[in-house]
């Protein structure tokens, strides 16, 4: 079983900044990637950032420049720093983690998610 626990989340001014951290626990062997996607009512779950195990990232393309995903070295901790914030960037954050439990077993989990409200 695998455990993701976000948090950070909350209420900002436009242009202003938020930090989310995601832990991982539980049985884990190897992480492969961990992501943060974010969703509003009526809309589809959406990428936000990701990093995988070699430290690669990808961004979408409205948070370029704005955003910064960031992790420890045993992949067990992924951050999201947040600038300039826009109304526009309100949802919920999720964390996502995927690798494997076991050599043989793959895990693609998520976290219960985070408010992030930006006002103007």
């Amino acid at each position: 079983q695998v455990h993701l626990e976000e948090s950070g989340g909350g209420l900002v001014q436009a242009g202003g900044s938020l930090e989310l951290s995601c832990e991982v626990s539980g049985s884990i062997f190897r992480i492969v990637a961990m992501g943060w996607y974010r969703q509003v009512p009526g809309k589809q779950r959406e990428l936000v950032a990701s990093v995988n195990s070699g430290g690669s990232t990808d961004y979408a393309d409205n948070v370029k420049g704005r955003f910064t995903i960031s992790r420890d070295y045993g992949m067990k901790l992924v951050y999201l720093q947040m600038k300039s914030l826009r109304p526009e960037d309100t949802a919920v954050y999720y964390c996502n983690a995927r690798g494997y439990s076991d050599p043989f077993s793959v895990f693609d989990d998520w976290g219960h998610g985070t408010q992030v409200t930006v006002s103007s």
